[in-house]
């Protein structure tokens, strides 16, 4: 039997709920599907279904697309959401999780601001790890700037890879807000990176989620990166459709997104894989 030309890593393409704002998570389940997609990730934040266990539930099985990620409600706008005790998010997260069968939930660092929170993040982080087979999978953020200035809104750190985590989610908007080299940051992630959220962006000093291949982030080289090393965690499509004029220039938005990353998601069979780094927990 001939060897394959092409090697295609397990990883599952998902489409994130928040992508199609502001549009309902249960738009995001409909369009998912139509496309083609592996799974969502939903999105916890102030749309009611998304907060519902048994909404998605049923959103799921009704559209037979699976929920393979939970993010938590860590954004400015959802300090109400599920409690305003963080530990107490992340626990609704986890058991949300686990009832819907997603494998991760995807955590920002705290803010500065938080400051208890940030203080026992680290190791509260790993003792919940350790009470589940969910991956929490904590996320890299950026500073804010405004003009000039810079303020470093998050702790311990927005360069999650400073600190020790059993796994880590790799965000290609928030490597080209902080302006930091992205594929150097997943080869310091090694073998802890877990998950995917594929964007794109020029380096503004705001959150730009481009769909994959419009702005100046290495997309496709990850991505031929995550084939070559046989990647099993999800990549997610995070992208901002909030400028989309109709409902059919959102849905091309995202069957774009969804190609480039099927595309590149693929690697010729035989080259070889770059190693993966692991940093040892202290």
């Amino acid at each position: 039997m001939a060897e394959p030309v092409v090697r295609i890593p397990d990883a599952k393409v998902a489409l994130s709920t928040a992508s199609v704002y502001p549009e309902s998570t249960a738009t995001a389940f409909e369009i998912a599907a139509r496309l083609g997609y592996d799974g969502v990730e939903v999105m916890v934040w102030t749309d009611p279904v998304s907060q519902d266990v048994e909404a998605l539930r049923r959103l799921s099985d009704y559209h037979q697309v699976p929920i393979l990620a939970v993010h938590a409600p860590c954004l400015l706008i959802t300090q109400r959401v599920w409690s305003t005790d963080p530990w107490v998010k992340l626990q609704r997260a986890r058991a949300a999780a686990e009832r819907l069968g997603a494998s991760t939930v995807v955590v920002h660092p705290p803010f500065r601001w938080q400051r208890q929170y940030a203080k026992d993040f680290v190791t509260g982080i790993w003792r919940m790890a350790d009470e589940t087979d969910v991956r929490f999978a904590v996320e890299n953020m950026y500073p804010w700037r405004y003009k000039a200035r810079e303020m470093l809104a998050y702790a311990p750190e927005w360069d999650v890879t400073k600190d020790d985590y059993r796994h880590f989610t790799v965000d290609l908007s928030h490597t080209a807000t902080a302006r930091t080299d992205a594929l150097a940051m997943i080869d310091r992630m090694g073998d802890r990176l877990g998950h995917v959220h594929l964007a794109d962006g020029k380096g503004s000093a705001k959150d730009e989620h481009l769909v994959p291949g419009r702005g100046t982030q290495p997309c496709a080289e990850l991505l031929e990166r995550l084939a070559l090393t046989g990647f099993d965690g999800h990549v997610v499509i995070e992208v901002n459709t909030r400028r989309a004029m109709s409902a059919a220039e959102r849905e091309a938005d995202l069957a774009e997104a969804l190609a480039f990353t099927r595309l590149h998601l693929a690697s010729a069979a035989g080259r070889p894989s770059r190693p993966a780094e692991r940093a040892p927990r202290p």
